[in-house]
């Protein structure tokens, strides 16, 4: 890199011993304050988003046991699909402030906040504010952050604790510090606390880095790699070695599993099996054997993060991330192998981001297991730190006709392939279509004549290219944070055609879209099989958004209270709706008379009902605020309880009621997947553990009378037909 200061980007030997430029701590404020805005904006919408993770923190927030094992219920009998990392700060604010979507919701929105700081410090150390500024504005901007970052799936967390992981990493190589490899890897220990063996997906490329290119001895670089290798196990490995030591008698099951064992729910389900597609318990994905991918979860291959249904989630700049990565490794390739160099930690940084990019993106653009498009946001703190430094690198370097013709060209490929984007969902802002177009082309066509025409001008070529490209993403972003989303799967932005996914929920047909649930879920051959969006139109049998039917005097979204209030959210669940059905993506709809059967003598009971499937449980524990057991956890295919085990609660008097899967009125809440006749997806079946569901729903027929309560079928455990 040149060493001569230039205005925007000052280089690094010159930043080095220069203070802070007098704008930019007004600008980094701004660009915080600009991040929570639009995280936290009608955040409320989404009442309960995940019922599946709401109801575990709802069990929490009541019960420490349930707090430390990340228990579906407070009566203990099973816990979600993950390690409870990202479970606990929604469960401490629900503590401290009450049950209800603010509470719930908020947490991550600042998590949303604080990966932005991360960002930003990481890249400004070698690249400085400007370039700082924009990748903490291409993060905020992309779209399947803003989605995830007002969500109560663990992702949030992940992706704070990844973008932690690679600026500990960098703070290590600059000087060769121990104690910041050493936090690289309790990041990296609490990142599998959150979401298992993907944390563990981005250490190969940052060892390898720190093994070859740290400033010190060599014997010295595998020794500060061990003790960060005994950090990561400390950090990630005590809350296992707890659960695996603790009776299993007398802790929940570990949900996912099927043996009750959380290093098989790492291994298999969570780990290995979303790789190459084997995941036993699961209900639907996989690659089709011998093939070259697809199945259930989409086609697999280099093209996959391109494809409909999540190119507009995170590939807006993708392209221009790897254009930028490889200008930034040409321009720095003639640094010293050490990090003792301003060079040198320059191109420490890009080998870093863009060793996460890449086999981050690899692995999504390859696993055959289950995959859901909002797992890339883990890409999009990558994406938006290469950007910035690109960017920084070849706007020093623009005096050379190279430099300036490959940013010229970033931005003609950037703004036609937003072009592209846009148009994948019809009648969407076409005017924006265009205007991206031309904007981006013009600024990279007059970019190499601008730099000869003065500061000025080139300052304001830059800045009509730059908001071209950033144009579409923000738009997706607006559109996004404008809408509730609800349910399992849930997608940025508007409908597209041959996606899944669209405002407010997951599996919508939209704009052309043919919403589909993967092969061998009931019901998964429906189009547009999505909830209707708030404000949308209704059938009268499908929920909207947050849960309820609209127009009903007195009711309010579910968990979410009035629109913008954060109220406790129990009492204004659902009153007065129909009962019914819910399915394996979604929820189902609780009305006054459920609730009320629910929370009567419910003091009386360690659960005050059972039914079939997590997600049906949680929307009755969450109306009720009462411990509602999740029978064969989310897919239902778990084998927890037993029959035997069932049987023997009942006849202790543990659970009172048992919500059957038929019922006459139902449906989904919030983008979960209407099938079955009887208006919800069927579960029980879906993997080894699945005939226990049916066994125990056929033996309670047998057994116990039904009651219709308000639309569902309702068993009351306590009073036997024999």
């Amino acid at each position: 890199m040149t060493t001569a200061a230039l205005p925007l980007f000052p280089a690094a030997e010159a930043r080095a011993h220069s203070g802070r430029p007098r704008w930019e701590r007004p600008a980094f404020a701004a660009l915080l304050i600009s991040t929570a805005l639009l995280l936290l904006w009608d955040l409320g919408s989404s009442g309960y988003a995940n019922s599946f993770y709401s109801a575990a923190v709802q069990a929490g927030s009541e019960s420490w046991k349930a707090f430390f094992f990340g228990s579906s219920d407070a009566g203990n009998s099973i816990t979600v699909d993950k390690p409870p990392a990202a479970l606990w700060p929604m469960m401490l604010s629900v503590r401290l402030f009450g049950l209800g979507s603010w509470q719930i919701l908020v947490p991550q929105a600042l998590m949303g906040v604080a990966t932005t700081a991360v960002l930003y410090a990481a890249v400004r150390r070698q690249f400085g504010p400007a370039a700082a500024l924009l990748s903490g504005a291409v993060f905020a901007l992309t779209p399947v952050a803003a989605l995830m970052f007002r969500f109560n799936n663990p992702d949030a967390l992940l992706t704070l604790l990844l973008t932690a992981t690679v600026y500990c990493v960098l703070r290590a190589l600059d000087g060769g510090h121990t104690k910041w490899l050493v936090g690289a890897g309790v990041a990296v220990g609490f990142a599998f606390l959150t979401k298992t063996l993907q944390a563990f997906v981005i250490l190969p490329p940052l060892a390898l880095l720190y093994a070859v290119c740290a400033p010190t001895a060599l014997r010295r670089r595998l020794g500060q790699l061990l003790l960060a290798g005994l950090a990561m196990v400390v950090a990630g490995g005590w809350w296992v070695a707890v659960v695996e030591l603790w009776p299993a008698s007398s802790r929940p099951y570990i949900g996912g599993s099927q043996n009750n064992s959380f290093l098989e729910l790492t291994l298999g389900y969570n780990g290995l099996g979303r790789i190459n597609g084997n995941e036993t318990g699961s209900v639907g994905g996989g690659g089709r054997a011998g093939g070259g991918g697809g199945g259930g979860w989409g086609e697999t291959g280099i093209d996959r993060l391109f494809s409909a249904n999540i190119g507009g989630q995170i590939s807006w700049l993708l392209p221009a991330a790897l254009v930028l990565l490889a200008a930034g490794l040409v321009i720095t390739w003639r640094a010293r192998r050490a990090t003792d160099s301003l060079e040198g930690m320059a191109r420490a940084a890009f080998l870093a981001w863009g060793g996460s990019l890449l086999i981050t993106a690899l692995v999504f653009s390859y696993m055959q297991g289950i995959f859901h498009e909002y797992y890339t946001v883990a890409l999009a703190p990558f994406v938006a730190a290469l950007t910035g430094m690109g960017a920084a690198v070849l706007w020093e370097e623009r005096g050379t006709r190279a430099a300036l013709l490959t940013l010229s060209g970033t931005l003609a490929l950037s703004a036609v392939w937003s072009y592209v984007l846009l148009g994948r969902a019809t009648g969407y802002l076409p005017w924006l279509r265009w205007a991206v177009l031309v904007g981006g082309l013009l600024a990279a066509a007059a970019l190499p004549f601008a730099a000869r025409a003065g500061r000025r001008v080139l300052l304001a070529t830059a800045a009509l290219g730059l908001g071209a490209v950033l144009a579409g993403p923000l738009a997706y972003c607006l559109t996004t944070v404008s809408t509730g989303h609800t349910g399992s799967i849930v997608t940025a932005g508007p409908a597209v055609a041959g996606g899944r996914g669209g405002p407010g929920g997951m599996m919508r047909g939209g704009a052309g879209g043919a919403g589909e649930l993967p092969p061998g879920i009931p019901g998964g051959t429906a189009q547009g099989g999505g909830a209707g969006q708030r404000g949308g139109p209704q059938d009268g049998n499908t929920p909207p958004q947050g849960g309820m039917p609209p127009g009903q005097a007195g009711q309010a979204p579910q968990g979410g209270g009035a629109r913008g209030q954060g109220g406790r959210g129990l009492e204004r669940m659902g009153g007065g709706g129909q009962g019914g059905p819910g399915g394996l993506l979604g929820g189902t709809r609780v009305g006054a008379e459920a609730k009320a059967a629910l929370t009567a003598d419910a003091d009386r009971y360690t659960w005050a009902a059972a039914a079939i499937g997590s997600q049906n449980a949680a929307s009755y524990q969450l109306a009720g605020g009462v411990p509602v057991m999740p029978i064969g956890g989310f897919n239902g295919s778990d084998p927890s309880p037993t029959l035997e085990q069932f049987q023997q609660y009942v006849r202790d008097g543990k659970i009172h009621w048992f919500i059957g899967q038929g019922g006459t009125a139902g449906g989904t809440a919030g983008g979960g997947a209407t099938g079955e006749a009887d208006g919800g997806m069927r579960q029980g079946g879906g993997g080894p553990g699945g005939a226990t569901g049916t066994a125990i729903e056929a033996w309670v027929k047998a057994t116990f009378k039904a009651t219709t309560v308000g639309g569902a079928t309702f068993y009351d455990l306590t009073a036997s037909t024999s």
